[in-house]
Protein backbone atom coordinates (compact mmCIF):
# COMPACT_ATOMS: atom_id res chain seq x y z
CA UNK A 1 0.00 0.00 0.00
CA UNK A 2 1.43 3.62 -0.72
CA UNK A 3 0.52 6.59 -0.63
CA UNK A 4 -1.03 8.34 -4.41
CA UNK A 5 -1.66 11.71 -5.14
CA UNK A 6 -3.71 10.38 -7.85
CA UNK A 7 -7.27 8.54 -7.75
CA UNK A 8 -6.99 5.05 -7.53
CA UNK A 9 -10.14 2.58 -9.27
CA UNK A 10 -9.98 0.06 -7.56
CA UNK A 11 -10.15 -3.11 -9.93
CA UNK A 12 -13.31 -5.26 -9.36
CA UNK A 13 -12.85 -8.98 -7.86
CA UNK A 14 -16.12 -10.76 -9.27
CA UNK A 15 -15.54 -13.59 -7.15
CA UNK A 16 -15.46 -11.02 -4.01
CA UNK A 17 -18.19 -8.91 -5.16
CA UNK A 18 -20.44 -12.34 -5.71
CA UNK A 19 -19.57 -13.49 -2.48
CA UNK A 20 -20.32 -10.18 -0.77
CA UNK A 21 -22.38 -7.91 -3.10
CA UNK A 22 -26.16 -9.09 -2.96
CA UNK A 23 -26.59 -10.04 0.82
CA UNK A 24 -25.12 -7.25 2.10
CA UNK A 25 -26.73 -4.32 0.28
CA UNK A 26 -30.13 -5.98 -0.10
CA UNK A 27 -31.68 -3.06 2.64
CA UNK A 28 -29.45 -0.17 1.21
CA UNK A 29 -31.42 3.40 1.06
CA UNK A 30 -30.90 3.25 -2.47
CA UNK A 31 -32.00 1.73 -5.33
CA UNK A 32 -29.30 -0.22 -7.46
CA UNK A 33 -28.41 1.14 -10.77
CA UNK A 34 -28.54 4.99 -10.95
CA UNK A 35 -27.65 6.60 -14.12
CA UNK A 36 -25.71 9.44 -14.38
CA UNK A 37 -27.05 11.72 -16.35
CA UNK A 38 -30.53 11.75 -13.88
CA UNK A 39 -27.77 13.71 -11.65
CA UNK A 40 -25.82 15.77 -13.37
CA UNK A 41 -22.94 17.27 -12.15
CA UNK A 42 -23.75 20.58 -11.74
CA UNK A 43 -26.24 19.68 -9.58
CA UNK A 44 -24.52 17.00 -7.33
CA UNK A 45 -21.56 18.92 -6.84
CA UNK A 46 -21.95 22.63 -6.09
CA UNK A 47 -18.96 22.89 -3.54
CA UNK A 48 -16.63 21.67 -5.84
CA UNK A 49 -15.60 18.63 -5.43
CA UNK A 50 -13.93 15.57 -6.86
CA UNK A 51 -16.72 14.62 -8.99
CA UNK A 52 -17.35 14.31 -12.83
CA UNK A 53 -19.69 13.13 -14.91
CA UNK A 54 -17.72 9.06 -14.44
CA UNK A 55 -15.93 9.39 -11.03
CA UNK A 56 -16.37 10.40 -7.70
CA UNK A 57 -12.78 10.82 -5.36
CA UNK A 58 -12.46 9.78 -1.77
CA UNK A 59 -9.71 9.47 0.68
CA UNK A 60 -8.46 6.49 2.77
CA UNK A 61 -6.38 7.61 5.59
CA UNK A 62 -4.87 4.99 8.32
CA UNK A 63 -1.36 3.87 9.13
CA UNK A 64 0.19 1.49 6.82
CA UNK A 65 3.25 1.96 8.52
CA UNK A 66 4.14 2.16 12.01
CA UNK A 67 3.35 0.79 15.70
CA UNK A 68 -0.19 1.03 14.69
CA UNK A 69 -0.36 -1.01 11.28
CA UNK A 70 -1.19 -3.51 13.13
CA UNK A 71 -4.17 -2.78 13.77
CA UNK A 72 -4.92 -0.42 10.41
CA UNK A 73 -4.32 -2.23 8.13
CA UNK A 74 -7.67 -4.08 8.18
CA UNK A 75 -9.55 -1.05 8.02
CA UNK A 76 -7.74 0.21 4.83
CA UNK A 77 -8.73 -3.37 3.21
CA UNK A 78 -12.31 -3.38 4.78
CA UNK A 79 -12.72 0.27 2.87
CA UNK A 80 -11.66 -1.45 -0.03
CA UNK A 81 -13.51 -4.17 -0.13
CA UNK A 82 -16.65 -2.17 0.22
CA UNK A 83 -15.86 0.49 -2.72
CA UNK A 84 -15.51 -2.49 -4.94
CA UNK A 85 -18.79 -3.98 -4.24
CA UNK A 86 -20.01 -0.05 -4.08
CA UNK A 87 -18.79 0.27 -8.06
CA UNK A 88 -19.75 -3.77 -9.16
CA UNK A 89 -23.18 -2.44 -8.30
CA UNK A 90 -22.60 1.00 -10.56
CA UNK A 91 -21.23 3.29 -8.20
CA UNK A 92 -22.96 6.00 -6.02
CA UNK A 93 -25.44 8.30 -8.32
CA UNK A 94 -24.41 6.60 -11.31
CA UNK A 95 -20.42 7.42 -10.39
CA UNK A 96 -17.89 4.72 -10.03
CA UNK A 97 -15.60 5.70 -6.60
CA UNK A 98 -11.79 6.29 -6.86
CA UNK A 99 -9.66 6.90 -4.10
CA UNK A 100 -6.58 8.40 -2.59
CA UNK A 101 -4.67 6.52 0.34
CA UNK A 102 -2.43 8.48 2.06
CA UNK A 103 -0.57 7.00 5.03
CA UNK A 104 -1.05 8.59 8.65
CA UNK A 105 2.51 6.92 9.90
CA UNK A 106 1.11 6.17 13.18
CA UNK A 107 1.87 9.92 13.59
CA UNK A 108 -0.55 12.85 14.38
CA UNK A 109 0.84 15.77 12.75
CA UNK A 110 1.30 13.91 9.73
CA UNK A 111 -2.25 12.80 9.45
CA UNK A 112 -3.42 16.21 9.81
CA UNK A 113 -0.73 17.05 7.19
CA UNK A 114 -2.41 14.41 4.98
CA UNK A 115 -5.76 14.85 5.84
CA UNK A 116 -5.61 19.44 4.64
CA UNK A 117 -3.69 17.78 1.28
CA UNK A 118 -6.89 15.00 0.63
CA UNK A 119 -9.54 18.34 1.60
CA UNK A 120 -7.93 21.36 0.29
CA UNK A 121 -5.81 19.77 -2.94
CA UNK A 122 -7.65 16.35 -3.87
CA UNK A 123 -10.86 17.80 -3.01
CA UNK A 124 -12.20 14.57 -1.39
CA UNK A 125 -15.63 14.07 -1.21
CA UNK A 126 -15.18 12.17 1.97
CA UNK A 127 -12.85 10.72 3.86
CA UNK A 128 -12.35 6.98 5.55
CA UNK A 129 -9.80 7.48 7.78
CA UNK A 130 -7.74 7.59 11.55
CA UNK A 131 -7.71 5.02 14.46
CA UNK A 132 -6.23 6.34 17.55
CA UNK A 133 -8.03 9.16 19.05
CA UNK A 134 -5.19 10.77 19.04
CA UNK A 135 -5.24 10.97 15.43
CA UNK A 136 -8.73 12.15 15.37
CA UNK A 137 -8.35 15.20 17.42
CA UNK A 138 -5.40 15.74 15.43
CA UNK A 139 -7.63 15.95 12.16
CA UNK A 140 -10.43 17.42 13.37
CA UNK A 141 -9.79 21.16 13.44
CA UNK A 142 -9.12 20.39 9.47
CA UNK A 143 -12.15 19.16 8.53
CA UNK A 144 -14.01 21.08 10.40
CA UNK A 145 -11.91 24.04 8.78
CA UNK A 146 -12.83 22.86 5.13
CA UNK A 147 -15.86 21.27 6.13
CA UNK A 148 -14.80 17.48 5.43
CA UNK A 149 -16.32 14.48 5.88
CA UNK A 150 -14.74 12.23 8.16
CA UNK A 151 -16.26 8.00 8.62
CA UNK A 152 -14.23 7.27 11.74
CA UNK A 153 -14.42 3.60 12.69
CA UNK A 154 -12.81 3.20 16.01
CA UNK A 155 -14.48 2.50 19.49
CA UNK A 156 -13.31 5.49 21.26
CA UNK A 157 -13.84 7.67 24.70
CA UNK A 158 -16.96 9.81 23.57
CA UNK A 159 -16.79 13.15 25.14
CA UNK A 160 -17.32 14.64 21.15
CA UNK A 161 -19.67 15.33 18.55
CA UNK A 162 -18.66 16.90 15.45
CA UNK A 163 -20.81 17.86 12.51
CA UNK A 164 -17.95 16.86 10.08
CA UNK A 165 -17.67 12.78 11.22
CA UNK A 166 -19.71 10.37 11.28
CA UNK A 167 -18.58 7.78 14.45
CA UNK A 168 -19.23 4.21 13.02
CA UNK A 169 -17.45 2.29 16.14
CA UNK A 170 -18.93 1.92 19.81
CA UNK A 171 -18.67 5.14 22.58
CA UNK A 172 -17.23 4.43 25.91
CA UNK A 173 -20.51 3.71 27.49
CA UNK A 174 -21.93 1.20 24.93
CA UNK A 175 -18.29 -0.83 25.04
CA UNK A 176 -17.56 -0.36 28.83
CA UNK A 177 -20.74 -0.17 30.98
CA UNK A 178 -22.07 -3.68 29.60
CA UNK A 179 -18.81 -5.08 29.80
CA UNK A 180 -17.83 -4.29 32.99
CA UNK A 181 -21.43 -5.22 34.43
CA UNK A 182 -20.89 -8.13 32.44
CA UNK A 183 -17.80 -9.40 34.51
CA UNK A 184 -19.39 -8.25 37.69
CA UNK A 185 -22.99 -9.88 37.72
CA UNK A 186 -21.41 -13.06 35.80
CA UNK A 187 -17.94 -13.64 37.19
CA UNK A 188 -18.51 -12.07 40.54
CA UNK A 189 -15.64 -9.53 40.01
CA UNK A 190 -14.94 -7.05 42.73
CA UNK A 191 -11.82 -5.56 42.30
CA UNK A 192 -9.97 -4.14 39.19
CA UNK A 193 -6.21 -3.00 37.86
CA UNK A 194 -6.87 -0.65 35.13
CA UNK A 195 -4.15 -0.63 32.29
CA UNK A 196 -3.82 1.27 29.10
CA UNK A 197 -1.23 3.18 26.23
CA UNK A 198 -1.06 6.38 27.21
CA UNK A 199 -3.06 8.55 25.37
CA UNK A 200 -6.59 10.35 25.66
CA UNK A 201 -8.65 6.80 24.86
CA UNK A 202 -7.50 4.61 27.59
CA UNK A 203 -7.30 7.46 29.71
CA UNK A 204 -10.68 8.84 29.23
CA UNK A 205 -11.98 5.40 28.99
CA UNK A 206 -10.48 4.42 32.33
CA UNK A 207 -12.07 7.19 33.95
CA UNK A 208 -15.13 6.04 32.72
CA UNK A 209 -14.48 2.82 33.82
CA UNK A 210 -13.44 3.76 37.13
CA UNK A 211 -16.61 5.95 37.92
CA UNK A 212 -18.80 3.34 36.82
CA UNK A 213 -16.95 0.93 39.38
CA UNK A 214 -16.75 3.05 42.35
CA UNK A 215 -20.13 4.76 41.90
CA UNK A 216 -22.30 2.43 40.02
CA UNK A 217 -21.02 -0.87 40.72
CA UNK A 218 -22.09 -2.26 44.76
CA UNK A 219 -18.76 -3.47 46.33
CA UNK A 220 -16.40 -2.89 43.60
CA UNK A 221 -13.14 -0.90 43.74
CA UNK A 222 -9.83 -0.24 41.34
CA UNK A 223 -7.09 -1.76 43.40
CA UNK A 224 -4.10 0.07 40.15
CA UNK A 225 -3.92 1.81 37.46
CA UNK A 226 -1.18 2.52 35.19
CA UNK A 227 -0.53 3.74 31.48
CA UNK A 228 2.64 3.24 29.21
CA UNK A 229 3.94 5.01 25.85
CA UNK A 230 2.72 3.81 22.75
CA UNK A 231 5.13 1.04 21.77
CA UNK A 232 6.17 0.67 24.53
CA UNK A 233 7.32 -3.26 25.23
CA UNK A 234 8.48 -3.82 29.18
CA UNK A 235 5.28 -4.91 31.09
CA UNK A 236 7.15 -7.13 33.60
CA UNK A 237 7.12 -4.21 36.31
CA UNK A 238 3.62 -4.10 36.07
CA UNK A 239 2.68 -7.94 35.81
CA UNK A 240 4.41 -8.48 39.06
CA UNK A 241 2.44 -5.11 40.33
CA UNK A 242 -0.59 -6.71 39.30
CA UNK A 243 0.58 -10.38 40.91
CA UNK A 244 1.15 -8.41 44.11
CA UNK A 245 -2.46 -6.53 44.12
CA UNK A 246 -4.27 -9.66 42.92
CA UNK A 247 -6.93 -8.10 41.01
CA UNK A 248 -10.06 -10.08 39.85
CA UNK A 249 -9.49 -8.30 36.46
CA UNK A 250 -7.31 -6.96 34.50
CA UNK A 251 -8.82 -4.17 32.48
CA UNK A 252 -6.39 -4.06 29.59
CA UNK A 253 -6.83 -0.81 26.54
CA UNK A 254 -2.97 -1.71 25.56
CA UNK A 255 -3.09 0.08 21.67
CA UNK A 256 -1.29 -1.45 18.65
CA UNK A 257 2.10 -3.33 18.45
CA UNK A 258 2.21 -3.01 22.29
CA UNK A 259 -0.27 -5.77 22.60
CA UNK A 260 2.33 -8.44 21.38
CA UNK A 261 5.18 -7.75 24.29
CA UNK A 262 2.14 -7.24 26.75
CA UNK A 263 0.22 -10.86 26.27
CA UNK A 264 3.24 -12.89 25.30
CA UNK A 265 5.18 -11.23 28.96
CA UNK A 266 1.64 -11.80 30.79
CA UNK A 267 2.11 -16.32 29.91
CA UNK A 268 5.26 -16.23 30.56
CA UNK A 269 5.41 -14.57 34.01
CA UNK A 270 2.61 -17.77 34.43
CA UNK A 271 -0.48 -16.04 34.05
CA UNK A 272 -2.79 -18.27 32.62
CA UNK A 273 -6.10 -16.71 31.29
CA UNK A 274 -7.79 -19.90 31.18
CA UNK A 275 -7.82 -20.23 34.64
CA UNK A 276 -9.57 -16.66 34.88
CA UNK A 277 -7.12 -15.98 37.87
CA UNK A 278 -7.57 -12.98 37.00
CA UNK A 279 -9.76 -12.91 34.79
CA UNK A 280 -8.52 -10.29 31.84
CA UNK A 281 -10.85 -8.16 30.28
CA UNK A 282 -10.00 -5.98 27.17
CA UNK A 283 -11.96 -3.39 24.90
CA UNK A 284 -8.90 -2.85 22.68
CA UNK A 285 -7.56 -6.59 21.12
CA UNK A 286 -9.83 -7.64 18.04
CA UNK A 287 -8.97 -10.67 16.11
CA UNK A 288 -6.66 -8.02 13.89
CA UNK A 289 -4.41 -7.92 17.08
CA UNK A 290 -4.61 -11.47 18.05
CA UNK A 291 -2.49 -12.14 14.71
CA UNK A 292 0.27 -10.70 15.66
CA UNK A 293 0.09 -11.96 19.80
CA UNK A 294 -0.86 -15.33 18.56
CA UNK A 295 -4.05 -16.86 19.99
CA UNK A 296 -2.04 -18.98 22.46
CA UNK A 297 -0.76 -16.23 24.09
CA UNK A 298 -4.29 -14.78 24.96
CA UNK A 299 -6.49 -17.93 25.29
CA UNK A 300 -9.19 -17.28 27.98
CA UNK A 301 -9.43 -13.55 27.78
CA UNK A 302 -12.33 -11.50 27.25
CA UNK A 303 -12.99 -8.77 24.97
CA UNK A 304 -16.35 -6.63 24.95
CA UNK A 305 -17.09 -5.13 21.32
CA UNK A 306 -19.96 -4.78 19.05
CA UNK A 307 -18.31 -7.13 16.49
CA UNK A 308 -16.77 -10.58 16.25
CA UNK A 309 -15.97 -12.45 12.83
CA UNK A 310 -17.46 -15.44 14.67
CA UNK A 311 -20.81 -14.18 14.29
CA UNK A 312 -22.83 -16.37 13.02
CA UNK A 313 -25.84 -14.66 11.19
CA UNK A 314 -26.14 -14.32 6.84
CA UNK A 315 -24.80 -10.92 6.95
CA UNK A 316 -21.74 -11.43 8.35
CA UNK A 317 -20.73 -15.07 6.95
CA UNK A 318 -21.10 -13.45 3.47
CA UNK A 319 -18.62 -10.40 4.41
CA UNK A 320 -16.40 -12.98 5.63
CA UNK A 321 -16.02 -14.77 2.73
CA UNK A 322 -15.90 -11.80 0.05
CA UNK A 323 -13.24 -10.05 2.56
CA UNK A 324 -10.97 -13.59 2.75
CA UNK A 325 -11.75 -13.86 -1.52
CA UNK A 326 -10.41 -10.32 -1.99
CA UNK A 327 -7.11 -10.70 0.79
CA UNK A 328 -6.19 -13.83 1.16
CA UNK A 329 -8.13 -17.30 3.41
CA UNK A 330 -5.30 -16.49 6.68
CA UNK A 331 -6.67 -13.13 7.34
CA UNK A 332 -8.93 -12.06 10.46
CA UNK A 333 -11.73 -9.08 10.68
CA UNK A 334 -11.95 -7.60 13.88
CA UNK A 335 -14.32 -4.81 15.14
CA UNK A 336 -12.67 -2.04 13.66
CA UNK A 337 -12.27 -3.36 10.67
CA UNK A 338 -15.90 -4.12 10.61
CA UNK A 339 -16.72 -0.89 11.10
CA UNK A 340 -14.49 0.11 8.72
CA UNK A 341 -16.41 -1.36 6.06
CA UNK A 342 -19.48 0.58 7.27
CA UNK A 343 -18.02 3.75 5.92
CA UNK A 344 -18.22 3.58 2.60
CA UNK A 345 -21.45 2.02 2.60
CA UNK A 346 -23.37 4.39 5.07
CA UNK A 347 -21.70 7.28 3.15
CA UNK A 348 -23.23 5.90 -0.18
CA UNK A 349 -27.07 5.50 1.39
CA UNK A 350 -26.40 9.16 3.06
CA UNK A 351 -25.71 10.78 -0.78
CA UNK A 352 -28.47 9.01 -2.68
CA UNK A 353 -30.94 10.06 0.51
CA UNK A 354 -29.38 13.92 -0.17
CA UNK A 355 -29.33 13.48 -4.46
CA UNK A 356 -26.00 15.27 -3.63
CA UNK A 357 -22.49 14.94 -2.78
CA UNK A 358 -22.40 18.28 -1.04
CA UNK A 359 -21.30 17.85 2.50
CA UNK A 360 -23.77 19.85 4.08
CA UNK A 361 -26.54 17.41 2.05
CA UNK A 362 -25.14 14.22 3.49
CA UNK A 363 -24.73 15.26 6.66
CA UNK A 364 -28.24 16.60 6.65
CA UNK A 365 -29.65 13.49 5.70
CA UNK A 366 -27.29 11.18 7.50
CA UNK A 367 -29.49 10.88 10.89
CA UNK A 368 -31.78 7.99 10.43
CA UNK A 369 -30.07 6.01 7.85
CA UNK A 370 -30.01 2.31 8.85
CA UNK A 371 -28.25 -0.82 7.79
CA UNK A 372 -30.01 -4.16 8.36
CA UNK A 373 -27.74 -5.66 6.00
CA UNK A 374 -24.12 -4.95 7.90
CA UNK A 375 -21.99 -7.78 9.24
CA UNK A 376 -22.79 -7.16 12.87
CA UNK A 377 -26.56 -6.62 12.67
CA UNK A 378 -29.05 -4.15 12.29
CA UNK A 379 -27.26 -0.50 12.80
CA UNK A 380 -28.69 2.81 12.92
CA UNK A 381 -27.44 6.60 12.64
CA UNK A 382 -28.35 8.86 15.52
CA UNK A 383 -28.81 12.38 15.41
CA UNK A 384 -25.66 12.33 17.44
CA UNK A 385 -23.79 10.95 14.73
CA UNK A 386 -22.71 7.93 16.72
CA UNK A 387 -24.61 4.35 15.48
CA UNK A 388 -27.28 2.71 17.29
CA UNK A 389 -25.20 -1.04 17.72
CA UNK A 390 -25.32 -4.02 20.28
CA UNK A 391 -22.79 -4.71 22.47
CA UNK A 392 -20.92 -8.30 22.70
CA UNK A 393 -18.61 -9.80 25.00
CA UNK A 394 -15.86 -12.46 23.18
CA UNK A 395 -14.00 -15.32 24.73
CA UNK A 396 -10.75 -15.43 23.07
CA UNK A 397 -9.98 -18.62 21.50
CA UNK A 398 -6.37 -20.52 20.70
CA UNK A 399 -7.24 -20.03 17.01
CA UNK A 400 -6.97 -16.33 17.32
CA UNK A 401 -11.04 -15.92 17.18
CA UNK A 402 -13.57 -15.42 19.78
CA UNK A 403 -16.19 -17.32 20.72
CA UNK A 404 -19.54 -14.60 21.63
CA UNK A 405 -20.04 -15.48 25.29
CA UNK A 406 -22.70 -12.56 25.51
CA UNK A 407 -24.63 -9.83 23.85
CA UNK A 408 -27.31 -7.06 24.84
CA UNK A 409 -30.77 -8.01 24.38
CA UNK A 410 -31.72 -4.61 22.65
CA UNK A 411 -29.26 -2.18 20.80
CA UNK A 412 -27.55 -0.01 22.95
CA UNK A 413 -28.17 3.72 22.56
CA UNK A 414 -24.86 5.81 21.65
CA UNK A 415 -24.59 8.67 24.32
CA UNK A 416 -21.39 10.23 24.11
CA UNK A 417 -21.92 12.38 27.18
CA UNK A 418 -23.29 10.60 29.91
CA UNK A 419 -23.98 12.05 32.92
CA UNK A 420 -21.98 11.18 36.15
CA UNK A 421 -19.33 9.98 33.84
CA UNK A 422 -17.82 13.32 33.19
Amino acid sequence: MTDSSKPTMPGVSRRAVLAGGAALTASLFAPKGLRAQDFPTAAVNTTGLAVTDDTVTIGILHSVTGTMAISETGSVQAEKLAIEQINAQGGILGRKIEYIQEDGASDWPTFAEKAKKLLVNDKVASVMGCWTSASRKAVLPVFEQYNGFLYYPTFYEGLEQSPNVIYTGQEATQQIIAGLDWVNQTKGAKTFYLLGSDYIWPRTSNKIARKHIENFMEGCEVVGEEYYPLGHTQFNSVINKIRLRKPDVIYAIVVGGSNVAFYKQLKAAGIDMTEEKPILLTISVTEDEIRGIGGENIEGAYACMKYFQSLENDNNLEFVKAFKEMWGDDMVIGDVTQAAYLGPWLWKAAVEKAGSFDVDKVREASPGIELTSAPEGYVKVHENHHLWSKTRVGRAKADGQYEVVYETADLVEPDPFPEGYQ
